[in-house]
C-alpha cells in the first residue's frame, strides 16, 4: 500500500511508547494519522507535532471507540491503516502465597476478565470496527482496501510467572489474526500482529531509574543486539507491514531472539 497524504491511519495508544513510534513512522511516511489515547496532554502534543489529530478514546468502551473512529474519519477520511497498541491488564500468579494467612490467594476471575477485556476484546473491537469502515473503500492495487496491525507480545509464546492473564490474552491476540485475515480476505483487508520483546518504553525506562542493575540484566539477556528494542524499530516494522502487501495472517516476533525464562 502506498503511504502518502491520501492515506489515513489510526493508532491506538499513540501518546507514548510503541504507539507513539508507530504514529511518528506513519506520519513521516506522509500519512494522515489519528491518535487514540486517554492521555489528552501527551496525545494532543504528539498529534500536533506530526500534523495529525488526537481523539480521546478508551479502547475498553465500545461507544468510545465508535466515537473515536467517527472523529478521526471526519478529520482525515476513512482510515486504510489501523495499528492497535493500547491495552490494559492486571498481573498476578494463578496462586500465590499469602504471607498474612499462610495460605494462598488466587488471581481472581475478575482480574482475568479485566485483562481479557483490556487486551483481547479490545483488539477485536478495534480491528472489527475499523474493518467495517474499510469495507466501503474503493480497492487499491491487488484489490487491497486496508491493513490492520495488532500488538501481541513475546509473552504470547513464553509468558513468565505472574503473566497468566497477560500472556494468555496476548496469545489470544495472535489467535485472532488468521481467522480475521480469512474473514476479511474477500474485502482486501490484511491483518497481522507484532510480538515485541523487551522495548525501551516508558515503563521499562522507569525500571532503569529505579533499579539500574535489573535494567542492565534485562538488556544483557537479549541474545543480539544486547539491548532493549528501540520504539522506532517497532514503528519501522509497522510501516513495512503497511507497504508490503504480501504480509497477511502473520504473527511476527521482534525481540532480538530472546526467549523469556520462567522468571
Amino acid at each position: 500500500m502506498k503511504t502518502d497524504s491520501n492515506t489515513a491511519a489510526v493508532v491506538t495508544g499513540g501518546a507514548s511508547g510503541l504507539g507513539r513510534a508507530s504514529a511518528e513512522a506513519l506520519a513521516a511516511a506522509g500519512m494522515k494519522v489519528a491518535i487514540f489515547d486517554l492521555n489528552e496532554a501527551a496525545g494532543e502534543e504528539i498529534a500536533k507535532a506530526i500534523g495529525g489529530v488526537f481523539c480521546k478514546v478508551d479502547v475498553t468502551s465500545e461507544d468510545s471507540v465508535v466515537a473515536g473512529f467517527a472523529a478521526a474519519r471526519a478529520a482525515h477520511g476513512q482510515e486504510r491503516v489501523t495499528v492497535h497498541c493500547a491495552q490494559v491488564s492486571k498481573g498476578g500468579k494463578t496462586l500465590a502465597r499469602d504471607r498474612e494467612t499462610g495460605g494462598f490467594k488466587r488471581y481472581s476471575t475478575e482480574d482475568y476478565e479485566f485483562s481479557a477485556r483490556g487486551i483481547l476484546v479490545a483488539s477485536y473491537r478495534v480491528a472489527s470496527l475499523s474493518a467495517l469502515g474499510m469495507a466501503g473503500l474503493e480497492p487499491l492495487d491487488d484489490g487491497e482496501r486496508g491493513v490492520i496491525t495488532l500488538t501481541a507480545s513475546a509473552a504470547a509464546q513464553d509468558a513468565q510467572i505472574g503473566q497468566v492473564g497477560y500472556g494468555s490474552c496476548k496469545a489470544g491476540v495472535n489467535g485472532l489474526v488468521l481467522p480475521l485475515a480469512r474473514d476479511l480476505m474477500d474485502l482486501g483487508i490484511r491483518v497481522n500482529s507484532i510480538m515485541p520483546g523487551i522495548f525501551a518504553t516508558p515503563p521499562m525506562l522507569s525500571v532503569k531509574d529505579r533499579a539500574p542493575a535489573i535494567f542492565e540484566g534485562l538488556a544483557a539477556s537479549v541474545p543480539f543486539p544486547k539491548r532493549l528494542g528501540k520504539p522506532e524499530e517497532f514503528g519501522s516494522l509497522v510501516l513495512e507491514l503497511v507497504r508490503n502487501s504480501y504480509f497477511n495472517g502473520q504473527n511476527i516476533r521482534l525481540d532480538g531472539a530472546i526467549r523469556m525464562p520462567p522468571r
